[in-house]
């Protein structure tokens, strides 16, 4: 009996000696992330896991509101990027976030279906297009796009920004929402960052926005003041700020981070 025990206790030693390195090493880095960023940072995970054995690098690309609402109700974080200021200071100033760097910015344009059905050809054509897709007021792009018709006023007319609205079938919760209606055919025309709009290839056409009418997408970046692996958020800021990320961010149609 006594020898049996002596087997059991060795073997759960033996057990727990080749299994408690492993599991030592196992930690996950959880980063919310805008939905416009997925391209990127999805690459720049593998990069992070190749160097820093052991870990594994996990992401939830979402509307940049819903990433804070859900930061600040509790959810386990260690990194939030957002796609504007606005969400990024209001986590700030609910203490959820440590102080934040500006990653990158973006431009906003007007995507079409490759054929064009709506024969869009400016920013003016908004007001007359059949069935329009933008973001919601609360989303960045939908804050962005309410931005660049306000400015267009002075161009297109006091009652651009209404004209506009009337076309409006859809307001969506995220930028890939967006693009995603227009690739579909469900929308004939959309208003999304540069970079989504790179990404759906020819399924597109790209409408420019006049850089005097448009605006400047500025994505921030911050570690989560409770987050569960903080030396890991740390260390996937330092990446993505870097020169290997903000070349993967150039590389996508970012602009280069400016303040």
């Amino acid at each position: 009996m006594y020898r049996v025990a002596g087997l059991f206790a060795a073997f759960v030693i033996l057990w727990g000696s080749a299994v408690s390195p492993a599991a030592a090493q196992d930690k996950t880095l959880t980063v919310f992330a805008a939905a416009s960023l997925r391209d990127v940072f999805g690459p720049l995970g593998a990069t992070f896991e190749r160097e820093h054995p052991g870990v594994k690098a996990q992401f939830n690309f979402a509307g940049s509101q819903e990433l804070r609402t859900q930061i600040e109700q509790g959810a386990p974080a260690d990194v939030f990027a957002s796609a504007d200021n606005k969400h990024m200071d209001a986590a700030r100033k609910a203490g959820v976030v440590d102080a934040p760097k500006l990653l990158a910015t973006n431009a906003p344009v007007i995507v079409v279906p490759a054929d064009n059905p709506g024969r869009v050809k400016s920013l003016a054509d908004l007001a007359t297009v059949k069935r329009l897709v933008i973001g919601a007021p609360e989303v960045p792009i939908g804050t962005y796009t309410l931005q660049i018709l306000d400015k267009a006023k002075a161009q297109y007319g006091a009652d651009f920004p209404a004209r506009v609205r009337a076309n409006v079938v859809s307001r969506d919760l995220n930028v890939r929402q967006v693009l995603t209606k227009v690739t579909l055919g469900e929308a004939n025309a959309g208003i999304v960052y540069r970079t989504d709009a790179r990404s759906a290839g020819d399924k597109v056409k790209v409408i420019e926005i006049p850089a005097e009418l448009n605006v400047l997408a500025e994505y921030p970046i911050a570690t989560v003041s409770r987050a569960p692996n903080a030396d890991l958020a740390r260390a996937w800021v330092t990446l993505v700020t870097g020169p290997a990320g903000q070349a993967a961010l150039r590389d996508a149609g970012f602009s280069a981070a400016t303040k």
